[in-house]
This record gives structure tokens, sequence and C-alpha cells, in this order.
């Protein structure tokens, strides 16, 4: 057996998929089937049950999951090991990023890496930030950019970027629009649109809906903030977005401070260790992109 055998066992128990796994590892479906029926005849059992949809982990399969895990550390821990000694980072970093987002000093950051560090290839990747967390939890996932309605999400370490509160934002002429400061029961008589839920805008505005017991209408949904601006200013419903968000379209739609949402809307990076050098370059480059004065 081999750590390439070994590698897309882990993704299919993970995955219990063999297409996801295969797709995780970047290589066909039929490889990833070939490799696993190789690995299965050279230990002399069957490591998953594929009578049904989903690739469950047979008796064999549990016994072995651990171990295997455990090798990929093992060899993943001694490429760290040379790399830190020779001062070479190289080998895979994978970067996530919440759907819609705009923020270029995480570009800038990524840009600054490879020029230093040429010999890792970079992936990144965008999903709702609900789904990064998981990912960099579970380790297929170095670092991630994620909206959260908590400084640290459990178990991981985090980089606020962006700390701001939740606004309202309705175009000329709505009937909010005299207003300076509204209420979430003020906004109760009119459709909403919002970022989609497993955003860290939408949990902080969903969480204080329902501290209050109110179900506000989502007429709308929509993964970036110039869509959401762009339906509100068509008047099809009032916009939820965060304070910078909603100012980067003043000259379009008024924003109107929620009272009663004391709880910030966060912008933050996070990361479950810093054992990969590659991790703890990045971070040296992000926090350095981050921290650089806004040139307007």
């Amino acid at each position: 057996m081999d750590l390439r055998q070994l590698e897309y066992f882990v993704a299919v128990a993970e995955e219990q998929n063999f297409t996801r796994a295969a797709e995780r590892v970047h290589i066909s479906q039929s490889g990833v089937s070939a490799q696993i029926r190789q690995l299965e005849r050279e230990l002399g059992a069957e490591l998953f049950d594929r009578s049904a949809r989903a690739a469950t982990l047979t008796v064999a399969g549990k016994a072995a999951l651990e171990h295997a895990r455990a090798a990929l550390a093992a060899a993943g821990a001694i490429s760290q090991a040379v790399g830190e000694v020779t001062d070479l980072i190289r080998g895979r970093l994978t970067v996530g990023m919440v759907i819609g987002c705009t923020v270029t000093p995480l570009f800038d950051a990524l840009a600054a890496f490879h020029r230093a560090h040429p010999g890792v290839e970079i992936s990144l990747l965008e999903d709702n930030s609900d789904r990064l967390v998981e990912g960099v939890r579970a380790r297929t996932i170095d670092l991630a950019l994620v909206g959260t309605a908590t400084a640290t999400p459990d178990g991981l370490n985090a980089l606020t970027i962006i700390s701001e509160r939740l606004v309202a934002a309705v175009p000329a002429g709505h009937p909010l629009a005299k207003q300076r400061r509204i209420t979430l029961r003020d906004l109760g008589a009119y459709p909403i649109v919002c970022m989609p839920p497993g955003t860290g805008l939408r949990t902080v505005f969903d969480q204080a809906c329902a501290a209050q017991s109110l179900q506000p209408v989502i007429a709308l949904q929509a993964s970036a903030a110039d869509a959401i601006a762009d339906l509100a200013t068509r008047g099809l419903a009032v916009a939820i977005l965060s304070d910078s968000m909603a100012a980067r379209y003043r000259d379009r739609l008024t924003a109107l401070a929620i009272d009663d949402v004391e709880t910030p809307a966060l912008l933050a990076l996070i990361w479950k260790s810093t054992r990969s050098p590659a991790v703890r370059e990045l971070l040296v480059h992000s926090r350095q992109a981050f921290t650089k004065p806004d040139p307007a």
C-alpha cells in the first residue's frame, strides 16, 4: 500500500461517496475506485459496503480508518519538519472564502504568499460560512475567510477582520426612508432580501429575530451584496446588510440603524492549527494585508 491509496481511502470514508471523494482528491471516480480495490486486495478485506447509495465503512474499514489518518499525518509531519529545517515550504494549501466575498486584502495576502513560496500549490474555494467552518474543523481546508456571529468558532483559532452592526437599506420613497433608526418589528411589514442561511450576516439577523419571537418574511436571498442592493433599489424588498456594505450603495439606498440588533456581524480568518509552516506563513501575510492603511 502507499500513501496515495490511504489518502483516497480517508477521502471516501469522510465523504461517504466515491464521486465527492474523487472531486476532493482531484482524480476520476474510476481512479479512486481502482486504488481502493487494490488496497482492499492487499489488506485481504473489503473496506466499504457498496450495497447502499452511501459508501459506508465495514468493520474492517472502521478498524483501518484511524490508522490511515495517523499514517497520513505522520507523513505530513515529516515534510513539515524537513521544510522548517531547510527553510523551504512546499506542498498544498487549501484556502476557503465565503461566497460573494469582495474583501481584496485576502487576494493580496495570497499573492504575497505565492511570491514568497512558489513551491506551494494554492487552492481557493468558495462556500457558505457554515460549510467552511466544518471544512476547517475536518482539516480539509487549512484556512478560511468566513462570516460569523461569534468571534471564535468552537475548537478553532480566529482573527477578526471586520466587526460591524447590521443595517436595513431602502431606496428613496420607501416608507422607512425618512427614519434613521428602526427596530426589527418595524421591518415586519415589509419583505426582506438577505444573504442565505449559513452566512454570518444571516445568522446574526436570524438569531436577533428569534430572540424576539419574530418571523420576518425573507422574500429574496442572494449571496452577493451587489445583488441584494440591486433588488432593494428596485423596491422589491428591504435589504439587510452590514454597515460597510450599505455604505457602498449610499448613492441609491438609505441605511437605517436597527436599534435592537446589537450583536455584530463578523468577518474572520479561521484555522485549526499552525503546525503547518505554510499556514503560519499565510497568516503572517494575511495580518500584513488586512492591517494595511486603506489607500482611500
